[in-house]
């Protein structure tokens, strides 16, 4: 049997006002890199396209490091069309400044209201190319998760969603664990608990490999 082809995103990215400064948010890709390694270890063929961690790469994983929601958006779109499934864990700056300075900006000179504008949406894009791909999205909110996930994935076309909490401290960003639900196009919704993210991960690659790639690809659970 052929592998699966995995493309996963993780980590934050970065809008530069100048050489030195910018937009971003504390995403530590520890997710998406749990969710890259697991799927490797299932077997799968895994492209990880990962905004600014301090992350040690995988093994046997291609990689791809990128910086801004742009650089991320082309490098998606390059694996994509190659991919089984996309698994979208960044967390991606949704502005970014509209003008940015080639040099390091004097403190007199910074803009303390500076012009700003949307990052291209990263998801929605690769949902207007989608074939056969299955798209998994993540949600990260503070409040109304499942509502605003169920929004989310209606919005872009999505297989699923991971509606993640991130308004406690042990499912905030860089946290070792993680609190999820997996939310289905048919209104399902699957409690996977809170636990550590790898744990989690290992749940996630299982989860899918049953649901849409059938019993035969599913991973030998680590737990």
């Amino acid at each position: 049997m052929k592998k699966i082809r995995c493309l996963v995103s993780a980590g934050p990215t970065r809008e530069y006002f100048d050489p030195v400064r910018y937009i971003s948010n504390p995403s530590s890709g520890k997710m998406g890199y749990a969710i890259a390694e697991t799927a490797r270890d299932a077997g799968w063929d895994v492209t990880l396209v990962s905004g600014p961690c301090f992350l040690k790469v995988p093994k046997d994983v291609r990689f791809v490091s990128v910086t801004s929601a742009q650089d991320m958006l082309e490098a998606c779109k390059k694996y994509f069309i190659e991919s089984d499934i996309l698994i979208m864990s960044a967390a991606v700056s949704d502005v970014r400044p509209a003008e940015k300075s080639s040099r390091k900006l004097k403190k007199s000179e910074i803009d303390l209201n500076p012009r700003l504008e949307r990052t291209p949406d990263i998801l929605l894009t690769l949902s207007k190319e989608k074939k056969k791909q299955i798209l998994v999205g993540f949600a990260a909110e503070t409040e109304n998760v499942r509502e605003y996930a169920l929004k989310k994935l209606e919005q872009k076309n999505l297989d699923c969603i991971v509606a993640n909490c991130v308004s406690g401290e042990k499912s905030a960003f860089a946290s070792d664990e993680n609190d999820i639900d997996m939310i289905m196009r048919s209104g399902e919704i699957i409690d996977f608990k809170p636990a550590s993210k790898i744990i989690l991960a290992s749940r996630i690659i299982e989860f899918l490999s049953v649901r849409f790639f059938g019993a035969n690809a599913k991973p030998k659970s680590k737990i």
